[in-house]
Formats: C-alpha cells, sequence, structure tokens
C-alpha cells in the first residue's frame, strides 16, 4: 500500500508542530508549565500554550513581588514570600518551597533544611 505525499507531509510536520512546543519551561503535549519565582520552582498543569511570558520581578519600598502569569487562568503571585494564586491567599513559602497549580488545586511541596 503507497501513502500519499500529503499523509506524510502531515506525519512529518505534526511531530515539527508539537514539539516546538515543548521546552524546559513548557510541554504542550502535557500541558505543563513551569517557571521559578525567586527560590520557589512553579508548575502549572492545564495550560496548553505555544509560548509563555516569563516571570516577572518587581521591587518596591524593600518588598520582592514576583508574578507568572503562564495561561489566562492561572496568575501566581509571591509577594514578601505569600502566596497567592489567581488573588487568593495560600500563606507563607519557606525557601525554595514548591508550588503545584493543578487544575485549580494548589499545593506546596515543603522542602526541609
Amino acid at each position: 500500500m503507497k501513502v500519499s505525499g500529503t499523509i506524510q507531509a502531515i506525519c512529518f510536520v505534526a511531530p515539527v508542530i508539537f514539539l516546538s512546543g515543548c521546552s524546559d519551561s513548557n510541554n504542550l503535549l502535557l500541558g505543563h508549565v513551569k517557571g521559578s519565582l525567586g527560590s520557589h520552582r512553579i508548575l502549572v498543569t492545564d495550560c496548553y500554550r505555544v509560548s509563555v511570558p516569563p516571570p516577572v520581578e518587581t521591587e518596591a519600598a524593600g518588598q520582592v513581588t514576583y508574578a507568572f502569569m503562564p495561561c489566562r487562568d492561572a496568575t501566581v503571585v509571591i509577594r514578601s514570600e505569600e502566596l497567592f494564586v489567581n488573588g487568593k491567599p495560600y500563606g507563607q513559602l519557606h525557601p525554595q518551597d514548591a508550588v503545584l497549580v493543578d487544575h485549580g488545586v494548589v499545593s506546596i511541596q515543603r522542602q526541609t533544611q
């Protein structure tokens, strides 16, 4: 059975397109987006974007604020080590704590010193 040129082209181009959406910080196939906010690793799931804006760091009056908006429906902010996701406070973070935002459910993975 002979495969047509169109099907061959699709079989070649489709993986290239999908893989172009995968990087260290973004996996389009799995819908995972990673970022670092200060000493904290952030993982957001259910986020299917080809390119993700980088986290933003600002400082005012000695207070450092990190903001990461990888998806339209996920905003992660760390202000003076206090975690906010979509405007809702989730408490103080310890150095090196990791944050998972999994389909709207927020989990903090505490790092033991």
